[in-house]
């Protein structure tokens, strides 16, 4: 049997490590993940009632192909009130997760021959949904040095006529990085002129800490506005991974052809989490707050016990749950009869060794990385840190 070129992906290594943890904790391993990328607060009790409510009220049926217009409008009363941008329903789709909205984007974008422009470290899948694509993507590679961040200078050494598309993830997965407004504006003035599409995910919006503003690059000009698609969700910020629902908004002539290629491929996203998501984004989502607040004290403590695990050093992220410490000082070691090359060494000592799961960097293009979630208790990051602690020199 001989399967289609575009087969030939790397797996995910985030899920990859977090099925591993799992499949060991099951085995009756004490085993701690940090490889998981989703809240470990449980979805806030109204949304769950109004998915129930949604169930008993039969909405469990097909819906519009883009989504219900109930849950178009929120996103639309949501996009205006929290970033200022006007978006009608016609401009709006609702995907199967934010992840899926990236990807409809991309595939109604690019093809054979286009250039999309990733900074790296990237999430996991970007690079990995071009290439599905038949696309090519060009890396503007950063550091704990840059803030991991990129500048307009950055975009113009490695800009082509074949760049269809830029990726911007702000605040990041991996590093948290977040874009100030000067930042990310210097980028929409670079860019406002060239033919090209800004795909934005925006997912981590509401997690950021110290001070730092997300700031949506639409909101730089309505020509800008008029070339960018921004994603978000809800599976962030409400707890809801699960659910799978994510949204897109944009130029209705890109709107219109993700509709179109939906169609064929999933369908409508689920009827039910739509409706739970109707109650998300509708009602006061005080709460986040105290979760951000937590994720905060988690954050501050993790950076500071890192930073004291000579020789690896922790740059203090501005947002998302993640930190992103480097580890390359490690590399060439002999950790308890274990060479360590790279981050995928150093991964699977720390889980065979210490039990704790952790992402290599590689996944992210970032070899000289891991990525800890801290999207856990407070006890298991103490513990953690403690076996981590447990697996140095």
């Amino acid at each position: 049997m001989k399967l289609a070129k575009r087969s030939n992906i790397a797996p995910s290594l985030t899920l990859a490590m977090n099925t591993k943890a799992k499949q060991m904790r099951a085995k009756g391993i004490d085993v701690i993940s940090f490889a998981a990328g989703e809240p470990d607060f449980t979805t806030p009790e109204h949304v769950k009632e109004a998915g129930k409510k949604a169930i008993d009220g039969n909405k469990t049926y097909y819906t519009p192909v883009s989504g219900i217009i109930e849950l178009k409008e929120i996103v639309a009363k949501k996009l205006k009130k929290e970033n200022g941008l006007d978006f009608t329903t016609d401009e709006i789709t609702i995907n199967s997760g934010a992840k899926h909205s990236v990807f409809n984007a991309l595939s109604v974008l690019v093809e054979n021959g286009d250039e999309v422009i990733v900074p790296s470290p990237y999430w996991v899948s970007y690079t990995e949904m071009v290439r599905i694509l038949g696309a090519d993507f060009r890396t503007i590679e950063t550091s704990e040095e840059t803030g991991f961040k990129i500048t307009p200078k950055d975009l113009e050494n490695v800009f082509s006529d074949r760049t269809k598309v830029v990726l911007l993830n702000s605040p990041n997965n991996p590093t948290g990085a977040v874009y100030n407004k000067k930042e990310i504006f210097a980028i929409a003035e670079y860019l406002e002129d060239k033919d090209i599409v800004i795909v934005a995910d925006e997912i981590y919006e509401k997690i950021v800490y110290d001070g730092n503003v997300h700031v949506s690059i639409a909101g730089y000009s309505d020509k800008i506005k008029s070339k960018t698609v921004i994603v978000n969700g809800v599976s962030k910020a409400f707890s809801m991974t699960g659910w799978r629902i994510g949204y897109a908004a944009g130029p209705a002539e890109i709107i219109g052809a993700v509709n179109k290629l939906q169609g064929h491929t999933c369908g409508n996203p689920t009827s039910i989490s739509q409706w739970a998501s109707v109650a998300a984004l509708q009602q006061n989502s005080s709460f986040i707050t105290g979760w951000v607040s937590e994720f905060k004290k988690r954050k501050d403590y993790i950076v500071k016990k890192l930073n004291d695990c000579k020789p690896i050093t922790c740059a203090d992220p501005e947002g998302a749950f993640y930190v992103f410490p480097n580890v390359s000082g490690l590399y060439g070691s002999v950790l308890k009869g274990n060479t360590i090359k790279d981050s995928v060494d150093l991964a699977d000592y720390l889980l065979n060794k210490g039990k704790i799961a952790v992402v290599p960097g590689k996944a992210f293009g970032a070899d000289n990385y891991i990525r800890i979630s801290f999207a856990t208790s407070m006890d298991n990051i103490i513990e953690g840190i403690k076996r981590l602690e447990g697996c140095l020199p």
